[in-house]
């Protein structure tokens, strides 16, 4: 949820760029922290960044390595919750679409490949199919920073869409995908 759900919905290191959350009420202006990523640099841990909603087969590899790896294991699924202003009907394809649009990368990250001489960093993803900004509008906590604030919302949401891209190639150096 990129938020402290547990304990109401505030916002935290997780939570995007341009969102509103308690404590962002006029939505966040720093970039969210890569979880991922940062617990991969310990280098003995197995992650994996997933979305039942946008590929089936790859949450369930990522389930299968994850329980089967000699170590610690970290999955970070994308979930839309209620927070977000979408039910349980449209969450699928609201997960589906956070991948298609690049906002949610799928990658498994392996450190028994490094053992073997390959790349540990797997990127699952496609490049981005959908439009970012209509992602953005389908969720509450960017389409409220809109019509509260639209002068604001339209700096943080194209620094918000910036944070994609530049997420997305760091993902695609980190898998030897130029």
């Amino acid at each position: 949820t990129e938020v402290y759900s547990n304990t109401g919905g505030q916002s935290s290191k997780a939570t995007p760029t341009a969102a509103i959350a308690k404590f962002a009420a006029s939505g966040k202006d720093t970039r969210k922290k890569e979880l991922g990523i940062m617990a991969s640099t310990y280098g003995y841990a197995y992650v994996a960044s997933v979305c039942m909603g946008a590929n089936k087969v790859q949450l369930l590899k990522a389930l299968v390595e994850a329980e089967s790896y000699p170590g610690p294991s970290l999955i970070i699924a994308y979930s839309p919750c209620i927070n977000h202003g979408i039910n349980m009907s449209q969450s699928q394809r609201e997960g589906k679409l956070a991948v298609e649009t690049g906002y949610w990368p799928l990658y498994r990250y392996n450190p028994l490949l490094a053992r073997e001489s390959r790349n540990p960093f797997i990127l699952d993803s496609k490049e981005p199919t959908e439009d970012l900004q209509t992602f953005f509008m389908n969720e509450v906590r960017f389409r409220a920073l809109k019509a509260q604030f639209p002068e604001r919302a339209e700096e943080l949401l194209a620094q918000a869409e910036q944070d994609v891209k530049d997420r997305m190639a760091l993902y695609r150096k980190l898998s030897g995908i130029y």
